[in-house]
């Protein structure tokens, strides 16, 4: 989590990003896991804990909206994963607006919501850059790494969520 000193917990401070179009893999991952951690939470974490999760998923969604608008800036006008990825700006724009929530269980639903935007935001900046995710392990798929395509019928039995894997975590049990 945040504190005075450092950059939000997972986003580059504006001394660690050189091209500003690209936030570093390690970084960006960190706070995609913390996200998604804090969305997963069942029990109401402490107050100064959703307080520092407000403040880090402010300071990254900060740093992402801008660095996906330059990517967006350089891809076709109708270039569809840009006008998505501009899109999930918007919406985490909007958010970043949201007043404090009064109430323990509001404020979490509305940090939630910013993780969320934090989640996707990630998704979308590899997306415009190219970078493979594996779906099962959530780490970059490097060029050097086996990989095996992914197609996962969702339980309605109608949507299908394409990707790759890695080879060494085709085998390996699924988080849930």
């Amino acid at each position: 989590m945040s504190n005075d000193t450092a950059s939000p917990a997972g986003c580059p401070s504006g001394d660690e990003v050189t091209d500003k179009t690209e936030a570093p893999s390690p970084s960006a991952g960190l706070m995609r896991a913390q996200a998604s951690w804090f969305i997963d939470q069942r029990s109401l974490p402490r107050h100064q804990t959703v307080k520092g999760f407000s403040q880090d998923f402010h300071g990254c969604l900060k740093q992402l909206i801008p660095q996906i608008e330059r990517l967006a800036e350089t891809l076709h006008p109708d270039d569809v994963p840009a006008k998505v990825a501009l899109a999930g700006v918007g919406e985490a724009r909007r958010r970043l607006e949201e007043a404090e929530a009064a109430g323990l269980h509001g404020e979490v639903e509305r940090v939630k919501r910013l993780a969320r935007s934090v989640t996707a935001l990630c998704d979308h900046h590899d997306s415009l850059t190219g970078v493979l995710m594996c779906l099962a392990c959530d780490k970059p798929i490097e060029a050097v790494d086996a990989w095996r395509p992914y197609d996962r019928v969702s339980p309605c039995g109608r949507a299908v969520l394409p990707g790759r894997i890695h080879a060494r975590c085709a085998g390996a049990p699924q988080r849930r």
